[in-house]
């Protein structure tokens, strides 16, 4: 009778631990799919931040150029003051759009990770249940530790590099339209 309580108890100890296996994955799953949603929406929230952004800087350039189309034409010496101040307005709002991109590339790196373990749970997951239900003629499977085990994943390093090539795309072409918006800027209120 202990012989049958103790190999009852181990039995239902060894089940215990296939269903703590799922469970440990299932939590897995679930939390890198909410942090991918969560990512998602934070990418989705600072796009909408860069549109804001693009609004109102647009707003203040016709503004400037509005208030200067309808006075008398300055002479160039006069003209350094609007100028300036829209020099420090595209420089404010490049380097806030340049934030923002670096903020939207953050998230969709963060993203990426979260969907590659997700990936990788799920794919446990899968195994897991395919062996187990290969081995339904003995049903005190034992899951081991190492079973439902999952490190966070990071993208290889070429994944990262796309990043920086898109960060240094964006980033000059930033620097390229400040330049001619300056440019433009003086050429428009000086002649």
């Amino acid at each position: 009778m202990a012989d049958y309580d103790t190999h009852h108890h181990h039995q239902q100890q060894q089940t215990l631990s296939k269903e703590t296996a799922f469970q440990a994955l299932n939590t897995i799953i679930q939390l890198h799919f909410e942090k991918t949603l969560e990512k998602k929406r934070a990418i989705d929230l600072q796009k909408k931040e860069l549109h804001k952004l693009f609004q109102i800087f647009f707003i203040f350039l016709t503004l400037i150029f509005f208030s200067q189309s309808n006075s008398p034409r300055l002479q160039c010496r006069h003209c350094w003051i609007p100028i300036t101040l829209l020099s420090m307005a595209h420089l404010i709002f490049y380097v806030s759009v340049a934030q923002t991109l670096r903020c939207i590339n953050g998230f969709k790196y963060q993203r990426r990770c979260h969907k590659l373990t997700l990936g990788l749970a799920t794919e446990k997951l899968r195994e897991m249940k395919m062996r187990l239900s290969n081995n339904s003629e003995y049903n005190g499977v034992v899951v081991g530790d190492e079973e439902f085990e999952i490190h966070y994943q990071e993208p290889p390093e070429s994944y990262f590099g796309k990043f920086k090539r898109n960060w240094a795309l964006h980033f000059g072409f930033l620097i390229l339209i400040y330049a001619f918006m300056v440019s433009s800027s003086v050429v428009l209120l000086c002649f």
